[in-house]
């Protein structure tokens, strides 16, 4: 993650007024400089060939903390190298200083690649993790738990995992393909070993 700290002139520009205030005001003002902010920089971003995933500014005080996250347009599972997030930092950071809506008020900046806690929103979320475990919960309430066995446009497929003893080897049952629109939420599990007999999509007895 590459952090720089910044404090833009308002000379020549339109200032906008903070918003001191209650909490659910400054929630407010933090969700629509991000959105702002959103449009503003994802040209400069894409100049890397890069995806800019999400902005989120948080606030203290006059101070703002401005939380960029990149990512690799394609659907491989490796991570945007730390070389990159250094070019397209400097590149950001280069941007804000002459963005035309900025208030002035003081920032640090902070540009990084999505964690393995990311939630998994499109399509190329999914394809990105194809073999690993994923937690899914449904609109319905159900939850599953599976490997993650393909990813389409509308859909994904997984092999679900079957509760068994403590102790005992992991189970999966039969491929179930899940509709994307049928999904409230779907997170990637850190997972520190596989076992062979899973790998070789054995049972385990």
């Amino acid at each position: 993650m590459a952090v720089r700290s910044g404090k833009q002139t308002t000379a020549g520009r339109q200032t906008i007024p903070a918003h001191p205030g209650s909490a659910a005001s400054a929630h407010v003002d933090a969700a629509a400089e991000a959105a702002r902010l959103h449009e503003f920089l994802r040209p400069t971003v894409e100049q890397h060939n890069l995806i800019l995933e999400e902005v989120e500014v948080r606030l203290a005080g006059s101070h703002r903390t401005l939380h960029v996250v990149v990512d690799l347009p394609g659907e491989g599972i490796e991570g945007v190298s730390l070389d990159a997030v250094a070019e397209v930092s400097q590149s950001v950071s280069d941007a804000l200083d002459d963005d035309p809506g900025d208030d002035g008020r003081p920032y640090d900046l902070e540009v990084s690649s999505p964690g393995v806690s990311r939630p998994l929103t499109q399509p190329r979320h999914w394809r990105r993790n194809i073999g690993r475990l994923v937690d899914v919960k449904l609109a319905d309430g159900e939850v599953l738990e599976g490997r993650l066995t393909d990813a389409g446009e509308a859909s994904m497929s997984l092999t679900p995992l079957i509760a068994v003893r403590k102790g005992t080897k992991p189970k999966f049952g039969q491929s179930r393909e899940v509709p994307y629109d049928s999904i409230r939420k779907g997170t990637v599990q850190v997972e520190f070993a596989r076992d062979d007999a899973e790998e070789s999509g054995g049972d385990n007895d």
